[in-house]
């Protein structure tokens, strides 16, 4: 079975849930005996340009990178290319590419399409923009094949709204081995075990301002490192550093990976998510798969990680946040019964592998 994507930025190692998602993913559908062949977008990629990764084949393509103008003429680019090539299954990534659904399927094609989330409520997006994911959505919901939700609330959506059936198969996460080294994290000036961890994009909808307000009330002795960066420099991300540039004890790493980004998690002394909007987020599994004491916003696409009630805080409430980090910094690390039944949790539920399985399930059906 040959397998086309459509709608990431590519992998490994680069910035997004998308993108995790898709380097979790698709390896493991190779594995499998699937054909898979990635369309990624150059701009994001470490030179030199991967042509194949883990039995999965790459076609770079070149786009402008340009908010308004990214996505969609680098979506339209790997269209043209999967048209050439005609695959058994066309799988579309996210609301914005799936535009092109009705085309794909007007050309006979098999589409399968991942609902990550709705993509318009991100604060990022002008009207003109929101329109565009908001008929993207519509059109993907209307004539993919399959439909695969991340979440158990993407899946209603898409019934109430369309009314159709989706398969509900969740982001996932390893367990990973808990890095012993410190070097990076001692060499920004941290100590480990006392510092707050966040792991985030520079948009509005990850609610950071909110935290680096919030974290500037603390007096613990405490760090704030935060991970990632904007994927376009804006007024809002240019703010954002100035902001913590501005505020005591407030670390900025930029977009990591790798062996720094598992160190700073294997160290942490407490994770927080304070976002407004999210699919299901991988960074909060990836805490949770790491031991961590964690703190989220109550948004319901955090709630369907079932975590206990004070684990959660009213989004963008800077008052709550402050008092809830105070709290969870002075509980400090989970006990150890507590994190093996975490661990235990994220094994059931968020298994790559069992990923994997349930999506070829979905092709299977599609391609009949």
């Amino acid at each position: 079975m040959k397998v086309f994507v459509i709608g990431t930025r590519g992998f490994p190692h680069v910035q997004g849930g998308v993108e995790k998602h898709c380097e979790e993913l698709f390896p493991r559908l190779s594995s499998l005996g699937l054909d898979v062949t990635v369309c990624t977008r150059t701009p994001h990629l470490i030179k030199p340009y991967k042509k194949e990764w883990k039995g999965v084949k790459f076609i770079n393509l070149w786009c402008p990178r340009i908010k308004s103008l990214e996505a969609l003429s680098h979506t339209f680019q790997a269209f043209l290319v999967a048209r050439i090539l005609s695959p058994d299954i066309l799988h579309f990534q996210a609301i914005g590419p799936s535009l092109l659904i009705p085309l794909a399927k007007g050309l006979g094609l098999k589409v399968v399409m991942t609902h990550h989330g709705p993509d318009y409520e991100r604060a990022k997006w002008g009207r003109l923009a929101k329109k565009v994911l908001k008929l993207g959505e519509r059109w993907g919901c209307n004539y993919a094949d399959g439909i695969i939700a991340i979440s158990s609330g993407i899946k209603k959506q898409v019934k109430e709204k369309f009314n159709r059936e989706t398969c509900l198969i969740p982001n996932g996460v390893l367990i990973p081995a808990t890095r012993e080294e410190r070097d990076y994290v001692e060499s920004l000036g941290t100590i480990p075990g006392k510092y707050i961890f966040a792991v985030a994009r520079f948009v509005p909808e990850k609610g950071l301002h909110h935290l680096i307000s919030a974290f500037s009330n603390l007096d613990t002795g405490w760090n704030l490192v935060i991970a990632g960066d904007a994927d376009h420099e804006t007024e809002y991300s240019r703010n954002l550093k100035m902001m913590a540039k501005n505020t005591k004890n407030v670390v900025l790493t930029g977009f990591i990976t790798g062996e720094p980004l598992e160190e700073l998690y294997s160290h942490a002394g407490l994770f927080i998510l304070p976002s407004y909007y999210e699919g299901l987020p991988i960074v909060l599994l990836e805490a949770l798969s790491y031991g961590l004491s964690v703190l989220v916003s109550d948004i319901s696409p955090n709630r369907e990680v079932e975590l206990d009630e004070d684990r959660y805080f009213p989004v963008g409430n800077e008052t709550e946040l402050t008092k809830r980090l105070e709290y969870w910094i002075e509980q400090g690390p989970l006990a150890e019964k507590e994190r093996e039944e975490q661990l235990e949790m994220v094994r059931q539920s968020y298994d790559w592998d069992k990923i994997a399985e349930e999506t070829l399930k979905v092709y299977e059906a599609v391609s009949g």
